[in-house]
């Protein structure tokens, strides 16, 4: 049986496009992803606003969708994928991301999956499979919605390297969350670690093709996906394999991959390979072998986080927990919007961002539309001489919080959910 693979390479933005046409073939992607069928680029936003190592990076997407023009693969089959989180505003997000940017100078198809896409019950989609399923069936005693375009699609997830304060780190496999769980994905949070499996299995069920694209330029340390602080690392990663890509990621940011137990479960399970010692490593061998001995997400944990913590596994789990499966589940999410977007971005991000702003991924971030231009087949060997500087920050940022707690509120499912009951009830006679 042939080993897993998983390619890095080290980067810079001056050959950051060739880079990735390289990293995709060193892993092998042709041999997955099937160019008759759509191809979902599953764009991660973990934060709307801009933090870097949080959400797909505008280099990331545009080095994939040019190695895949260039491989052969007809740009009327991507299109970008996005989900949407009731604390999350992924349009807002993509515009501050950049990453509708690089969708629209492709002109590809850019796909919301919650708006006007059709979903389909779990068992019409994967049949029996779902009799191995480790929690979902316990999560979700009358089954859960998955996206009917899935089925059969490939997918190219687009993840970052970071820590995650549910599940150590977070990658490939976590990308799958957002889009193949619909309304009332916090339901899983008690049981991340087996949701993330039982999602893998369910993706090697439906999708012609898997694979992943990891960006390290950037990468995020500490109590993740968003209060984190960044740091430039130059390192891409891309595998076939959801479990060896996050296993090598983990690896470099000083983790042992198979302690993390969404790695230790798919691995035992055969879904994949979480042992580094068993992973054939392609590219950049000496990049591969770095230890940027993160501290993790747990050692200086927000309080927000160490509060999520107390609910979800702590000695607020009776009394609190319960009220996340009911229709006073928004104060949950109202809490959160509060917490990050009204107090920690405006008044602590910039202090975490600065080192990373002035760097040169941060002037190509900051200066991005106008470089394209001056672009190579390499890269950017010009990425401007302005540092990053945050569209939404201090009161600009503080005043969107608020609006985006208005989204918050109109979108919660608890809410949204009786409004279409409503819209579809039929009328008594």
């Amino acid at each position: 049986m042939a080993r897993s693979r998983v390619a890095v390479l080290r980067t810079s933005p001056g050959t950051v496009l060739k880079d990735y046409h390289e990293l995709l073939n060193l892993a092998g992607y042709q041999d997955v992803l099937d160019k008759s069928a759509d191809t979902a680029l599953k764009v991660n936003i973990s934060w709307h606003f801009f933090f870097p190592g949080s959400s797909t990076t505008p280099w990331q997407l545009e080095g994939v969708i040019r190695a895949m023009k260039r491989d052969g693969f007809d740009p009327s089959l991507i299109h970008a994928c996005h989900n949407r989180t009731v604390v999350i505003d992924a349009r807002f997000g993509e515009r501050e991301n950049k990453q509708i940017n690089v969708v629209q100078a492709h002109g590809l198809r850019n796909i919301h999956l919650y708006e006007g896409e059709e979903w389909i019950h779990i068992r019409d989609a994967v049949g029996d499979l779902t009799k191995q399923f480790l929690c979902l069936n316990d999560v979700y005693r009358h089954g859960f919605m998955i996206p009917r375009r899935f089925i059969g699609e490939n997918i190219l997830h687009l993840p970052t390297v970071k820590t995650h304060i549910f599940t150590t780190t977070t990658g490939a496999m976590k990308n799958a969350f957002g889009g193949l769980l619909n309304e009332h994905r916090h339901w899983t949070h008690p049981v991340i670690h087996e949701t993330l499996v039982d999602l893998l299995m369910i993706q090697k069920k439906i999708h012609r093709g898997v694979f992943a694209v990891m960006d390290g330029t950037f990468a995020g340390d500490g109590p993740g996906p968003r209060c984190m602080v960044p740091h430039v690392k130059n390192v891409i990663l891309a595998s076939a394999d959801q479990v060896a890509i996050d296993a090598v990621a983990a690896k470099l940011m000083g983790m042992d991959p198979l302690s993390i137990r969404f790695i230790r479960l798919a691995h035992d399970l055969g879904l994949g390979c979480g042992d580094p010692r068993q992973i054939e490593i392609v590219g950049d061998q000496q990049a591969a072998a770095e230890n940027w001995r993160f501290a993790g997400p747990f050692k200086k944990m927000t309080f927000a986080s160490r509060m999520q913590h107390q609910i979800y596994w702590g000695p607020l789990k009776r009394p609190i927990e319960w009220s996340l499966k009911t229709v006073l589940a928004p104060w949950a999410y109202i809490a959160s919007v509060i917490y990050h977007d009204s107090f920690w971005y405006p008044v602590l991000a910039r202090k975490m961002m600065r080192e990373v702003l002035g760097s040169d991924w941060g002037k190509l971030f900051h200066n991005w539309d106008a470089v394209q231009a001056l672009a190579t087949e390499a890269g950017y060997p010009h990425v401007g001489d302005q540092p990053a500087r945050l569209s939404k920050a201090g009161w600009s940022a503080f005043v969107k919080s608020l609006a985006i707690l208005g989204t918050c509120v109109k979108e919660a499912p608890e809410f949204s959910l009786r409004r279409r009951k409503v819209a579809h009830a039929t009328p008594e006679a």
